[in-house]
């Protein structure tokens, strides 16, 4: 219930403060660094840009270097802001910290694959390579052709997490750079399987349903499908001024509408 009420009041102080800032204009000339999560950081990017053109004068610097090294910006001051696609550790919980976005990972298939749901033990073994074949999930007698994302992005680092845990994903899976690469493999392979951002899912592949629940907002939303991250904006403490006005932004019906087109879910709005 704390967490809640917590959690409404700061939608409240933003929106009041995003209010106040659009009647003002703001106060031209602010900067605000924020830095950290590679995965955030476009996203951010793309807000920052919007922000911007709404309030000109404003600018907001953003750079990337990883999660910790978000967390560690936000708590030593070399960034007013950090950006984080991890949960804070239980050292770090003492940060200002608020969810901005949730990105879901679906797994794809080419859409005339019988399979249509795999369990996460399953899936952490087709990526292992110990299950080759369709026909060990009730598919066709094929061999799974594996498509992966290249080290170091946000989605297999995503995908590491939620699935390999201490496993390594096989070297045979086939490395893209981008999950637009990806969906257009396995679109073209009636045999392949890849994983990216659930707002790349569309009507030339299908995603799998995981333990029987599908990769949908709604089901991202009520947290019921697994596979899903958070995007967190960290501050040393309770933002104020510059850094509070383009937090609010982003959390702002704009701000929302900009992470909804890029294929990201906005957190539920708590009104009890």
């Amino acid at each position: 219930m704390m967490k809640k009420l917590r959690n409404t009041l700061y939608f409240v102080l933003c929106f009041i403060s995003f209010t106040l800032l659009s009647a003002c204009g703001g106060n031209s000339g602010s900067v605000v660094t924020v830095a950290g999560s590679t995965s955030v950081q476009p996203f951010v990017e793309l807000l920052s840009e919007n922000y911007e053109i709404f309030y000109p004068g404003r600018v907001v610097e953003v750079q990337g270097g990883g999660s910790s090294a978000g967390v560690m910006a936000a708590r030593e001051g070399a960034a007013e802001i950090g950006m984080s696609s991890r949960p804070l550790r239980e050292n770090e919980l003492d940060l200002w910290h608020i969810e901005i976005a949730r990105d879901g990972l679906a797994i794809i298939v080419h859409p005339n694959n019988p399979v249509y749901d795999i369990t996460i033990e399953q899936l952490r073994a087709i990526y292992t390579g110990e299950i080759t074949n369709w026909s060990e999930l009730g598919g066709n007698n094929a061999r799974i052709h594996l498509f992966a994302r290249e080290e170091g992005s946000g989605t297999r680092g995503a995908f590491e997490d939620m699935v390999m845990g201490e496993y390594r994903i096989t070297p045979r899976a086939m490395v893209q750079n981008t999950n637009g690469a990806v969906r257009q493999l396995v679109s073209n392979d009636r045999n392949a399987v890849g994983f990216v951002s659930l707002g790349m899912v569309d009507e030339t592949i299908k995603s799998l349903s995981i333990n029987g629940i599908t990769p949908t907002f709604e089901n991202i939303d009520n947290e019921t499908y697994e596979l899903f991250r958070s995007f967190w904006l960290i501050s040393a403490e309770e933002p104020v001024g510059a850094s509070m006005d383009f937090i609010s932004f982003v959390l702002s019906a704009e701000g929302r509408r900009v992470l909804t087109l890029e294929g990201l879910i906005p957190p539920p709005i708590i009104t009890d």
